[in-house]
């Protein structure tokens, strides 16, 4: 195939010229406080920070790091900012899932002809480092995707951001592995067919209400990717049941469709988890005597099954090897976002064998919460 060939094919699959995710950015009530929550319980560093003291009048915002991951917070200054009634709705939420791309002019206007709707015109966000090109497209109920071009930017993060650092004690979170929306009934392939025609993804792995349900709920989900499995969007919705889904629950308490939770991806679950942990983060756990037969179910591990035992850590495994992975409790106390911790040892999964096992624990959540 020749080069020109080649560079055609490349743009077929990724059509937006797709880099990274360059950030995601949560709309909470405090963000100082969200900031230091993600700093203390999480390890994040405070990197950059955006507010009256930059010339912000209307909004703050903390930039939180760790490895690649990016985590914006961000509240509005006043009660008339559109910000302001996404919170009220929603609680403390995610509202823009940034992907950084090659050029955003190029890659809203292929958005647009393949059918996205606009949330912001390209313009320039410029300051004394550069400029940095900025779009924005929506996807599933109050949630967008910017999109933005660097264009050899040198600030800290983003123009109107000041550099601001407070270490975190790290934690090794090395990126983001996948973020999964959730949808109303009937609605996933819909998203999903978004995110094939938009952006060039393809469906890497589905699951219906046959691997994923329990006595009392179920649900059904398709994974998207992009070619590179480095940007990876499942899409749940609820499928019929005897009782609430979580999903059902979720869309309830959120107010519609939006981010269910995000899974970092780490180097070493047991440290991770551990440390965690022992900084107040609160973890889902599930039957003790799901350890019982796992070494038998998974076989050998490198890990230490006491240890996996001890920190409530699932384990699954599929063709190319196995993961580990854990999810924390809602972080809010809307039952809506939280977060996965997954390490992968091989496996590109995302815990089929787990499923059963994970949902009993959330229906156990649920029963407490008085929503099952």
């Amino acid at each position: 195939m020749s080069t020109a060939n080649r560079k055609r094919v490349r743009l077929m699959e990724n059509p937006l010229q797709i880099k990274r995710i360059h950030h995601v950015e949560f709309l909470v009530g405090n963000a100082r406080q969200a900031s230091y929550y993600y700093r203390n319980a999480f390890g994040f560093s405070l990197a950059a920070y955006r507010g009256q003291e930059t010339g912000s009048r209307d909004m703050a915002s903390y930039v939180l790091t760790q490895g690649k991951t990016n985590l914006v917070v961000s509240t509005p200054l006043t009660p008339s900012h559109p910000a302001a009634e996404h919170i009220r709705r929603h609680g403390d939420g995610v509202h823009d899932i940034a992907l950084e791309v090659a050029d955003a002019d190029r890659a809203f206007e292929q958005a647009l002809a393949r059918g996205a709707e606009a949330a912001e015109a390209p313009h320039d966000l410029k300051d004394e480092f550069g400029t940095v090109r900025r779009a924005a497209i929506r996807t599933y109920g109050d949630t967008i995707h910017s999109l933005l071009s660097r264009r050899g930017y040198r600030g800290p993060f983003l123009p109107g951001y000041a550099e601001q650092r407070i270490a975190g004690d790290d934690a090794g979170i090395l990126r983001i592995d996948h973020m999964v929306g959730n949808v109303e009934l009937g609605q996933m392939n819909r998203w999903a067919e978004f995110y094939s025609k938009v952006f060039g993804f393809h469906r890497f792995i589905s699951f219906d209400d046959k691997d994923i349900s329990t006595e009392y709920s179920a649900l059904m989900s398709i994974v998207m990717s992009d070619d590179s499995y480095s940007v990876k969007f499942p899409i749940n919705e609820p499928a019929p049941g005897r009782r609430k889904s979580q999903i059902a629950e979720y869309l309830e308490a959120y107010q519609g469709p939006g981010v269910q939770h995000i899974a970092l991806q780490v180097t070493d679950a047991i440290s991770t988890v551990d440390k965690l942990q022992r900084n107040g983060v609160e973890f889902l756990r599930v039957p003790d005597s799901y350890y019982d037969i796992l070494a038998e179910r998974i076989g050998e591990l490198d890990e230490p099954l006491e240890e996996i035992r001890r920190l409530g850590i699932l384990v699954d495994k599929d063709q190319d090897g196995y993961l580990l992975q854990v999810f924390t409790r809602p972080v809010e106390d809307r039952p809506t976002v939280f977060y996965e911790i997954i390490q992968r040892k091989g496996s590109r999964g995302f815990g089929k064998g787990n499923f059963k096992a994970l949902f009993e624990a959330i229906e156990l959540e649920q029963a407490r919460r008085g929503n099952l």
